[in-house]
This record gives C-alpha cells, sequence and structure tokens, in this order.
C-alpha cells in the first residue's frame, strides 16, 4: 500500500512527468499509426483522427476540382471524412441518376447546404427544398415558357452583346488589353436586372463604372464556398471576426441593392395601376412574384423577394458570364475551333442576308462607327428561331460546359441511410455531391480524349447530339433540371455569335488563367486579353 501512495508524488515529479507523457504521446502515435494503418488500400484520401480528410483538403482548396478529378480518375466514388459530417462524390452517371431522379426524395438540399448559403441565397429556389421548392419553380417556369419573355429576352441579349461589341471595337482601336470576363459579368448582370426584374442598371456603359453590389456579391459567394471546409465558420461568424465579418458587410451592400430593386419595382406597379395601363404591365420575373405577394395565402414578404432577385441574379448572371469567358478562352487557344466557328458565322450571316433580301453594309474595320454598323446589322439577323442553325457555335458552348461546367460541384443532403447503384453506402446527415467538372474528364464517361477540347463529339453529320443529362450534368438533371437552360444558351450564343464574328482574342503574355474557389467555376484572374477586329 505504501508503495501505491507513493505514485501519485512520483507521477508529479519532473521524472514521472515526462515518463507520463511520454507514455500518452506512445498511445497517441499508436492510435494515429493503426488508424492509418487501416487507409494502406484505400482509395480516397487518407484521413486523420478527429479531424477527418480536412487536413488535405484544406490544402488542395484552391485546386479542389482537379484534386477530385484525381481520385475520381481511379474510383467512380469517393468517400471524404470531415470532423461533423462526410462527403461522398460521385462521377459515374448511374449514381447521378439514382440520387438526382430515382430516389430524388432522399436527396434535397439538406439543412447543412442550407445553413450554408442562407445569409447570401435565402429561402430561394436554389436552396430551399419541398414545398416552398414547388411553389417557386411552379411559377419560374410559366415566365420561362412565355413567348413575351423568350422574344424580349432575345432583344435584351441582342442590346447588351452590342454594347460590349462597341466597348471592344474601342478598346481595340486604342491597343488596349481588357478583361473579358470582367466585362462579361457586366453584360450579364444587366441582362438579368433587365429581363428578371425591369431594371437598368448601367454596368455597362462606355465609361465602365465600378459597382459595389457585383464586388459585393462575388466576395459574398467566395466566402460562403471556403464555410464547406472550415469548421470554424459558425464561431467566426458568432465573434463576427476574420471571413464572416467581411461576409456581413458583403451582404448588407447586397441587400441594400436588392431591397432598392424591389421597391422601385413596387412603385412603378402601383404608378401603371394607378393611371390604369394595365396593358403596360411587365411581365418579368420579379413582377409576377410581387402580384402573386397580394395572396395573403402565398406569404411573399419583401424578404421572401430578396431571396427570389438574389437566386435568379446568381443563376443568370455568373454561371452565363462564367460559361462565355471559358468559351473564349478555348475559342483562342484552339485555332481550328476559332477558324471552323468563324466560317460556320461569315455563312450564316450570307445565307440570312439572302433570306431577309438586305444588302450586307460595306464597312471598314479601320473605321470604328461603319464597324459597328455592320456589327448591329449582324446582330438583327440573330433571332431565336436562326441561331437554332449554328450546329457548331451550339457544340463549342456545350463542349465547353462539358469541361468548364458553371456550377463544378453540387452536393445535397441525404435524409434517410441509402445504397448507391455502385454498391456504395451512404448515411443519413452526410451529404452526397455529384461532381460535372470531374464528370466531364473521366475517361469511363468520355472515352481516351475525354480532357480534349472537342466540339466535333457533339455533332453527327453536322447536326448536334444531345447526350444524357446524367452523363452532361451542367444544367442538372431530374426535377431539378435547369428551368433557365434555353435562356443561356440563347444569351450565350447570340453573345459569341456578335464576339466571334467581328474580334479575334489573344491571351496577354503571362496572363495565368486558373479558377478561383467559389460556388461557380469563375477564373481567378480574370480574362486578360487582346482584341483584334476581324473583316
Amino acid at each position: 500500500m505504501e508503495e501505491e501512495g507513493n505514485l501519485v508524488p512520483f507521477l508529479s515529479s519532473p521524472d514521472g512527468y515526462s515518463i507520463s507523457m511520454f507514455m500518452l504521446a506512445c498511445m497517441v502515435s499508436s492510435w494515429i499509426f493503426i488508424h492509418r494503418w487501416k487507409q494502406w488500400n484505400t482509395k480516397g484520401p487518407k484521413t486523420w483522427p478527429l479531424v477527418g480528410a480536412s487536413i488535405e483538403q484544406m490544402m488542395n482548396y484552391d485546386r479542389m476540382h482537379d484534386w477530385l478529378v484525381e481520385y475520381l480518375a481511379k474510383s467512380r466514388t469517393v468517400v471524404v471524412p470531415m470532423p461533423f459530417t462526410c462527403y461522398t462524390y460521385v462521377a459515374d452517371p448511374a449514381n447521378v441518376e439514382h440520387v438526382l431522379k430515382t430516389n430524388f426524395a432522399n436527396y434535397p438540399k439538406g439543412e447543412v447546404y442550407h445553413s450554408y448559403m442562407e445569409v447570401l441565397l435565402g429561402d430561394g429556389i436554389f436552396n430551399v427544398d419541398g414545398e416552398l421548392w414547388r411553389k417557386q419553380r411552379k411559377t419560374a417556369s410559366f415566365e420561362f415558357a412565355s413567348r413575351n419573355l423568350r422574344d424580349f429576352s432575345t432583344v435584351v441579349f441582342r442590346e447588351y452583346s452590342l454594347k460590349l461589341s462597341a466597348i471592344l471595337c474601342k478598346a481595340s482601336f486604342h491597343n488596349k488589353e481588357v478583361d473579358m470576363q470582367e466585362l462579361l459579368m457586366r453584360m450579364t448582370l444587366d441582362s438579368i436586372c433587365k429581363v428578371g426584374f425591369g431594371a437598368e442598371i448601367g454596368t455597362l456603359a462606355p465609361h465602365l463604372p465600378d459597382n459595389r453590389f457585383a464586388q459585393a456579391f462575388d466576395t459574398a459567394n467566395i466566402i460562403v464556398t471556403l464555410r464547406f471546409i472550415d469548421p470554424l465558420w459558425k464561431i467566426k461568424k458568432f465573434l463576427n471576426v476574420g471571413s464572416e465579418a467581411v461576409l456581413d458587410q458583403s451582404i448588407k451592400m447586397i441587400d441594400d441593392f436588392t431591397y432598392s430593386v424591389i421597391r422601385k419595382r413596387k412603385e412603378e406597379i402601383e404608378a401603371t395601376r394607378e393611371t390604369c395601363k394595365n396593358d403596360k404591365m411587365k411581365n418579368d420575373i420579379l413582377t409576377r412574384f410581387i402580384e402573386l405577394g397580394k395572396d395573403p395565402e402565398n406569404n411573399i414578404t419583401d424578404k421572401s423577394l430578396r431571396d427570389v432577385v438574389l437566386n435568379f441574379v446568381i443563376a443568370g448572371r455568373d454561371t452565363t458570364a462564367t460559361t462565355l469567358s471559358w468559351a473564349i478562352y478555348n475559342i483562342m487557344t484552339h485555332d481550328h475551333v476559332a477558324d471552323k466557328l468563324y466560317s460556320e458565322l461569315k455563312t450564316f450571316e450570307e445565307n440570312r442576308a439572302k433570306e431577309e433580301e438586305v444588302e450586307l453594309l460595306q464597312y471598314n474595320v479601320d473605321d470604328p462607327e461603319s464597324f459597328n454598323q455592320r456589327a448591329m446589322q449582324f446582330a438583327e439577323l440573330l433571332t431565336y428561331d436562326s441561331m437554332g442553325r449554328l450546329c457548331y457555335l451550339h457544340a463549342v458552348i456545350t463542349e465547353t460546359l462539358r469541361l468548364y461546367p458553371a456550377v463544378p460541384q453540387d452536393p445535397k443532403g441525404i435524409l434517410e441511410d441509402d445504397v448507391l447503384p455502385d454498391g456504395t453506402k451512404v448515411k443519413a446527415g452526410g451529404m452526397v455531391t455529384y461532381v460535372p467538372y470531374s464528370m466531364g474528364r473521366m475517361e469511363y464517361n468520355w472515352g481516351p480524349d475525354a480532357a480534349s477540347f472537342k466540339p466535333e463529339r457533339w455533332l453527327k453529320e453536322g447536326c448536334f447530339q444531345n447526350a444524357s443529362p446524367f452523363k452532361f450534368t451542367a444544367f442538372q438533371a431530374g426535377p431539378r433540371i435547369c428551368l433557365g437552360k434555353d435562356s443561356a444558351y440563347l444569351q450565350m450564343k447570340m453573345a459569341l455569335a456578335i464576339l466571334c464574328r467581328f474580334f479575334k482574342y489573344s491571351l496577354v503574355p503571362g496572363h495565368l488563367v486558373k479558377y478561383r474557389m467559389m460556388t461557380i467555376l469563375s477564373m481567378a484572374h480574370g480574362l486578360k486579353v487582346n482584341v483584334r477586329r476581324c473583316s
């Protein structure tokens, strides 16, 4: 008993403390060694006790999409354990179909995703499930199916594409490099505000004014994306420090803009009613939701309208501008694609002019006025129906989306335990993410040339051929398939037809093109190019 009684004094002595620490270190090391040993033959990222794969994921954060490509090339499903949840990444079309369609009800956006994105997207269509999602989707689907909206969109997309063309024309005469991504972001922001909310905000004015809303929106987008792998974000939010403090400032700026759009739109609606000009009532998406809000049962508040606005901004601005940026980058870096596209556009122009019985204006590439007039004449030949003939252009856009999808990852929650078609077990409370960026690069999906930019893969005897939406997932699939797909193609084809008919592009020497980590696959440093006019 005396020997046992002497144990406490011994452990508290310097020698005893050192031995205790050594024993503890040995136990921890053994625990870690055994944990790592068990993963010797695992195909996914290696994990550590308590923190899971978060260390490796953080180390690869800036190249996360390519990090996933490396793992998904070896295994069609990759499991990434994290401290408070588990991510399962899938690239096999059979698994994607199971998640997006077959067992759709079991894979909602989920509470985890909603909590990450709520500060930006609120309860908008891209961030909710169930009845709230169904109501918004039904309302939006009426708008996108409207011929009036389609015709109006065509006019607006043409107008802003020509504004961008004029800016590029001026830059080319002054040998001034431009950031195409920034210009395209301005063009699509102006367009979606005009089409979606009847608002003219003028960011694509010739002097390119600063736009605090766009800057704040980009900042918020980056920070909410970081939340997916930052286990401390809730603490930062509570203390209002670091990235969460910056996010709070950005959201205030975003809200100021958004609520001003809503307030102005409501005033316009009331003014129209008072003057009894009901036939002039606008039919934009925001107006439709405002009208629905007059029925108390719909419970549509200004906060609800704010969420509608921001969800459609991210859908109509960021995704389209990002895709156009990657498209121009791929066109300029593949000479045969640029030549083939230019040839298609020239032939289209000549054939349409004959059909419309109009004489194409002669123009001088060294005369800005005649150059812009000819661009305007060409733009008038671009209608919703006539652009259906531009099969190679359609293929170029689609191939861009295959390799550079606007939404590179799309996570879903898991309500109940399930087994994916390939046998992978997923647990309730975790998340399943299908990965369009990786899927487009998988040889088991697209063949040995999967990593090559090859628009011809979409053409058969000169006609465009679709692929399964569970293989080509840029617009999602199943019940949540993108409602604005046709509208997005319309704007992208309109813009690229004009921009690639009259201009050639070259990358500014030394400019680095890489993506940045946010919900949208935008370019980290923009797209700096030199522009040359075409005859």
